[in-house]
């Protein structure tokens, strides 16, 4: 009965210790802000903070966002072939206007060509030096959620997508990837020297050279009106230096 109890005794010692160092290691990387609470808005450990919208956040009061420390915001401009974000301009305007840093998304389409997706882009978002680079998004949608297509499909309308818009706009565009988008598509293809806009809510991304991590889907700000209310919350991975300079080296 001793032997047991005292094995049962260094068992409790051990769970102790690990849970102890679970818990240290967790608090660690929340010190580090390398776990970011979803409704956490330009948070202390990092320098530079944004945000995304499309015309589901409605009207936006970009000055209102810039006051909560809102340094860059990605704007949607475009979907496949044909759709165009309606309030892209006027966001994009009022945006830079309010002394924000923007960039425009394109939401890949696994459906119509790549070159007619660049073109719809580029007749949408201007070239404007001092903008981030443009983003393609890739991720899932309908069909496509269960029935991922395959990965050289992706490849033929993804590859000529990017190299007319880094002919256009001078620059490598980013790379907007979810874990399953990025080890599906991208890993070990030949897209190492792209930049990466990550999702990973509350974790920082477990994908290697990531730029920009989007850590929450579900905040809530103030400054706009529309049909969503919550609002996506981004970190770039650098100072605010490295920031300025971001997309224009």
């Amino acid at each position: 009965m001793k032997r047991l109890f005292r094995a049962a005794a260094r068992l409790l010692v051990i769970l102790v210790l690990l849970a102890a160092a679970v818990l240290l290691g967790l608090a660690l990387l929340r010190w580090r802000g390398l776990i970011l609470f979803s409704h956490e808005a330009n948070p202390e450990q990092w320098e530079v903070f944004g945000v995304d919208v499309s015309s589901y956040q409605g009207t936006v009061d970009w000055p209102v966002l810039a006051e909560q420390g809102v340094d860059f915001a990605f704007l949607k401009a475009t979907e496949g072939s044909a759709l165009q974000d309606s309030r892209f301009a006027v966001n994009w305007a009022e945006a830079r206007a309010a002394g924000i840093r923007t960039g425009a998304y394109h939401f890949l389409s696994y459906d119509s060509p790549g070159e007619t997706q660049a073109d719809n882009f580029i007749s949408v978002v201007p070239a404007a030096e001092d903008a981030l680079p443009p983003v393609v998004d890739i991720e899932f949608y309908g069909e496509y959620l269960e029935n991922p297509p395959e990965k050289e499909r992706v490849a033929s309308i993804l590859r000529p997508l990017l190299e007319r818009l880094e002919e256009h706009y001078g620059v490598k565009p980013i790379l907007y990837v979810t874990y399953r988008s990025y080890y599906r598509y991208l890993a070990g293809s030949g897209y190492g020297d792209y930049p990466i806009w990550c999702s990973s809510p509350t974790v920082f991304p477990l994908v290697p050279g990531w730029d920009f991590w989007q850590y929450s889907h579900t905040a809530q700000l103030d400054g706009y009106q529309g049909s969503q209310r919550n609002i996506d919350l981004n970190i770039f991975r650098g100072s605010a230096a490295q920031f300025r300079q971001f997309g224009l080296e």
